[in-house]
């Protein structure tokens, strides 16, 4: 095939075989293995040629018993000529109709960065290489695949990854009625559950009773396999799998942008209150604090919020972090929505740090997929680098990540504990160009 580059082993087999192998010797022995029934082969080698001549020269030495056992030896040479076509896949390939299943992943948000984390996730286990193309399109990706299984491998790879729910379609392209032989294309949906990181959620009575009594009011703090969800005013922790959410959904009360920024006027460290009867786990990575803030946008005024915050082993007086106030109108008692006295409830979600600054010193970068955009959002850049300060402020979903130093930006030292969250050098991994050889030059011609 003169555009893979593969030889036909017929009858309708496509081999990848390099000039002067193994594979190649044995497939053009295949072709005069009628003619050798007679004589006992004993060796054969390729003779150079040039490889654009289209030609393969073979020396065979065979052996045959002639009169009185008297053996005969001869060497000769084969020449074969390489007659170039197009195999199956590569026609579908030119004809625009080369995929037999795609993989549509989608997740009802308004940002990306749950797929800015899939794409790290598949580069890291090379998911990608199998893929025929990658389409970008508003809310979401899609995968092209040339076969069915390849596209399941994906499926599964996404419901262990993430909590997501698919399902799957085929619509019949071909049939051939006399070898009963059908021709499918094949069609997985896959949807993610809309909660991501720093998203504040209301749970149903009853998910938040079997979760331990826990409150209804939570913070999502990160989203791997599982949902991971914690009570600011108790530390309760609780974790909800795919399977749970698509059975007790539930979604955030207000998205990222319409976070407000507060500074902490007073903030006090206080005892965490005694578990009650069936309560679940409290986290040991928080602690709990009762902290007076105050909006940014409200500095000349003496309005202030008192609230509960899981944040203050990070926050002191002086500090800005992002939260939201939330008034709440009504409660549900027993099933029922009833009608209540209105009451604000603030809740903070994460330290707000000098976004300017945090680009200036991070001296990492990602590798991303190749693949096709539909189009460009001004707010891309800005859901990026919100996916980049995410991982320097988790560590658990960096160890999912490969991060590779870049050698642009000098390193500076880690001793500057008042600054926001870092990457440590240790975690990071040494970018390898194929074009540059162990000293940092250019490498031998391949």
């Amino acid at each position: 095939c003169f555009l893979c580059r593969r030889y036909l082993q017929p009858p309708g087999t496509w081999i990848q075989c390099t000039l002067e192998s193994r594979e190649l010797l044995a497939l053009c022995l295949k072709k005069i293995k009628a003619s050798l029934s007679k004589v006992r082969l004993i060796d054969a080698g390729f003779i150079w040629t040039e490889p654009h001549s289209k030609r393969l020269k073979l020396k065979l030495t065979v052996q045959k018993e002639v009169i009185n056992g008297a053996v005969l030896q001869q060497v000769f040479v084969v020449e074969y000529i390489v007659q170039s076509q197009m195999c199956e896949d590569c026609h579908r390939i030119e004809a625009k109709d080369f995929w037999k299943a795609v993989v549509q992943v989608r997740q009802k948000t308004l940002h990306k960065k749950t797929f800015y984390y899939l794409e790290q996730l598949i580069l890291k286990h090379r998911l990608h290489q199998n893929t025929l193309r990658i389409k970008e399109i508003h809310d979401g990706l899609d995968f092209y695949y040339s076969s069915k299984q390849q596209a399941q491998r994906m499926v599964d790879f996404l419901q262990c990854t993430v909590p997501s729910r698919s399902k799957s379609s085929q619509r019949l392209i071909s049939h051939d009625i006399h070898s009963n032989v059908y021709n499918y294309k094949s069609t997985f949906s896959v949807e993610i559950v809309p909660i991501c990181k720093d998203n504040v959620v209301c749970l149903s009575p009853k998910l938040a009773q079997s979760l331990g009594n826990m409150s209804q009011i939570c913070v999502c703090i990160r989203v791997t396999s599982t949902i991971h969800l914690i009570d600011p005013s108790t530390l309760q922790i609780a974790e909800i799998d795919g399977n749970t959410y698509w059975r007790h959904p539930f979604n955030s009360l207000f998205h990222p942008k319409q976070l407000e920024e507060f500074i902490i006027v007073d903030i006090n460290r206080v005892q965490e209150k005694k578990k009650g009867a069936g309560a679940g786990a409290r986290s040991n990575k928080h602690t709990l604090a009762e902290a007076w803030v105050q909006k940014t946008s409200e500095l000349n005024t003496d309005h202030q919020y008192f609230c509960c915050t899981h944040l203050g082993h990070i926050l002191n007086p002086g500090d800005l972090v992002l939260g939201s106030v939330l008034v709440v109108s009504s409660i549900e008692v027993g099933g029922v929505c009833v009608n209540t006295c209105c009451f604000s409830l603030q809740i903070l979600i994460k330290k707000s740090y000098d976004r300017t600054k945090r680009q200036r010193r991070r001296n990492w970068k990602l590798k991303e997929l190749e693949r096709d955009r539909e189009g460009t959002d001004t707010d891309d850049e800005r859901q990026y680098q919100d996916f980049l300060e995410d991982l320097e402020e988790d560590e658990a979903i960096r160890k999912n990540v490969n991060i590779y130093r870049n050698a642009d930006i000098p390193v500076e030292s880690d001793t500057d504990d008042d600054g926001p969250p870092r990457i440590s050098l240790a975690e990071m991994l040494e970018d390898l160009h194929i074009s540059q050889d162990a000293t940092g030059g250019e490498g031998a011609n391949m």
